[in-house]
């Protein structure tokens, strides 16, 4: 089975994170996407994050109606911060018969020569790559497949700038993460 890694904060999840996601799965060999919610990102700060069980809590809600997208805890049990060659070797030792790729914008695979064991990571894995406004997507480097996937602009960033801010965000966000943020203190005070 080809499963395609899709890392984040998810934090929280929103749509344009589902419509990348199905988008892969549909549109390229990937039969399965899943949601790999880290806990901590080592190039991000952690004073805004919810908590991971809320994030993942979210991404299960907002996956519930697509049966090949999945969430995955995997990280919650592994040494923090999170490394993405860790995570797969150890999803390849749980999975020895499932081939994992990497899915990920264009931001980030301009920056992907920072991540621990870089090089590793372009000559074993298949990275598929989006593309997000502002950063190019011409990059040439290990097996990485650039996907003309739809351009998306909603970030979480906004999103729980704008819950602090009393705005309506609810298009933005699948409703049962919608009804979630809605019915706790997630974001309103961070």
């Amino acid at each position: 089975m080809k499963v395609g890694l899709y890392f984040g904060s998810f934090n929280p999840i929103h749509i344009g994170h589902l419509i990348i996601a199905n988008h892969f799965q549909q549109f390229t060999d990937l039969d399965q996407v899943w949601f790999v919610v880290s806990p901590q990102n080592p190039f991000k700060e952690k004073k805004s994050l919810a908590s991971e069980y809320n994030r993942l809590e979210m991404v299960e809600l907002s996956i519930q109606d697509y049966p090949n997208l999945r969430a995955c805890n995997i990280e919650f049990n592994l040494p923090k911060p999170s490394y993405t060659i860790d995570t797969l070797i150890y999803l390849e030792e749980k999975y020895p018969n499932y081939d994992f790729s990497l899915i990920m914008g264009s931001d980030n695979i301009l920056g992907i020569h920072k991540w621990k064991n870089a090089e590793r990571l372009l000559d074993r894995y298949k990275i598929y790559v989006y593309p997000r406004p502002g950063f190019q997507t011409d990059v040439s480097i290990g097996s990485v497949e650039i996907v003309e996937a739809p351009l998306m602009e909603i970030s979480s960033t906004f999103i729980r700038d704008a819950i602090k801010q009393k705005m309506n965000i609810r298009p933005m966000l699948p409703p049962k993460v919608w009804n979630y943020i809605d019915g706790s203190n997630l974001y309103k005070n961070s």
